[in-house]
């Protein structure tokens, strides 16, 4: 099987699945106890903590682990806003973000807070010039996600930053599950992010496993009452295997940042001049300035089920959109932000780079894809 939906999730590297199972036999107490085996279960995490810490240049009481990208926005987009009513109840988000952010702030739109959603070009790309319109003195969230995990559209994150801070006491969130590890991403001093969150099953470590990370101590509202762990922002017992290996993928992901990059763009480019020579029968919808890892293009009058169904009959695994609405038949609300037109609106597939993609399956799925056009379209390759 040839997989090319990394954005969805990835395999876990076997030195991350290693390390998962080693602490899981041997650093398995608690480590809120005070006994031998769970101070060394906290010396673990602790080191975990710092390890992540390092990666973004913040302090390691700045690093909370929890279960996921989903939880690390939600905390950030119910925590923020309802710990700084006193200041604002405005917030700014994007159109096309994450389920896990846009269903949140329908939440507290029916809790009294006002949101605005800025629009995207064509490409995917926000406005900065309605960021600084819609921006105010009682904005206190922005919100804007680093790489769209759908047409894999990157951000002006820095600029924005820059607009964020100067024009208001706004805290900035960026959602960097799509983009860490593949795309730099920072808290560049006072111009980037405040709040950046990251999930470990997009960089080759295990599900239930994440982060939200911070520039500096923010005023946040917990979203899990308890025991008061995480240093009071997430409670219940840490899952130290999946901190541990959360902390190890990260490392790997940052050393092998350039070298991926580097050959996921290859592979992008290389697929771009493939699709184009289909002509009229496809519209590309990512563009080469956006991320590398992720090439999303749609055909025309054809539904991305169909793509989808004849591709894995030849062993290639594709999607249409993000996992967590490709069951849904409905179009995606980044295909509806973009404004595709109509004639492809329901022909999009996503293909997502990984680290254990190979050269050989890029000319592989060329050659099958070439056989599911002809096949299925009215294309026929020039002679």
């Amino acid at each position: 099987m040839i997989y090319f939906d990394n954005s969805a999730t990835t395999k876990p590297h076997t030195d991350v699945l290693d390390t998962f199972i080693k602490v899981n036999e041997q650093f398995y107490a608690n480590p809120a106890s005070i006994h031998a085996a769970g101070t060394q279960a906290n010396l673990l995490l602790d080191r975990a903590r710092n390890q992540v810490a390092q990666i973004f240049n913040t302090d390691e009481k700045c690093v909370i682990f929890t279960a996921g990208g989903t939880e690390s926005n939600n905390l950030a987009i119910f925590g923020i806003p309802k710990a700084n009513t006193h200041k604002g109840k405005h917030i700014i988000t994007t159109e096309i973000e994450h389920a896990s952010i846009l269903e949140a702030c329908k939440s507290l739109e029916k809790e009294g807070f006002e949101v605005d959603y800025l629009h995207v070009d064509e490409s995917g790309v926000i406005s900065l010039d309605e960021l600084k319109e819609k921006i105010r003195k009682d904005t206190v969230l922005v919100s804007i996600m680093h790489v769209n995990n759908e047409i894999g559209a990157i951000q002006p994150i820095e600029e924005a930053g820059q607009i964020i801070h100067e024009q208001s006491r706004a805290v900035f969130h960026v959602d960097a599950v799509q983009s860490f590890g593949k795309v730099p991403i920072s808290f560049n001093g006072e111009k980037g992010p405040d709040i950046i969150t990251i999930s470990g099953h997009k960089i080759h470590a295990l599900k239930g496993s994440g982060a939200i990370v911070f520039r500096n101590k923010l005023n946040i509202i917990p979203l899990i009452l308890g025991g008061g762990q995480e240093f009071g922002l997430r409670s219940g017992t840490v899952a130290v295997p999946q901190a541990v290996a959360l902390a190890k993928a990260a490392r790997m992901a940052i050393e092998n940042l350039q070298a991926s990059n580097e050959k996921y763009r290859r592979w992008q480019k290389d697929l771009f001049k493939f699709l184009t020579g289909f002509g009229e029968h496809i519209h590309i919808l990512s563009t080469e300035s956006g991320a590398p890892h992720i090439l999303s293009f749609s055909v025309k009058d054809l539904k991305g089920e169909i793509l989808i169904n004849a591709l894995q009959e030849r062993g290639i695994i594709v999607s249409t959109s993000s996992a967590c609405s490709s069951k849904l038949q409905k179009t995606s609300h980044v295909v509806t932000a973009i404004k595709l037109n109509s004639k492809f609106k329901n022909g999009v597939i996503r293909l997502s780079f990984g680290a254990f993609n190979t050269d050989e399956e890029i000319q592989k799925f060329k050659d099958e894809f070439t056989k599911v056009m002809i096949d299925l379209t009215s294309f026929r390759p020039l002679l």
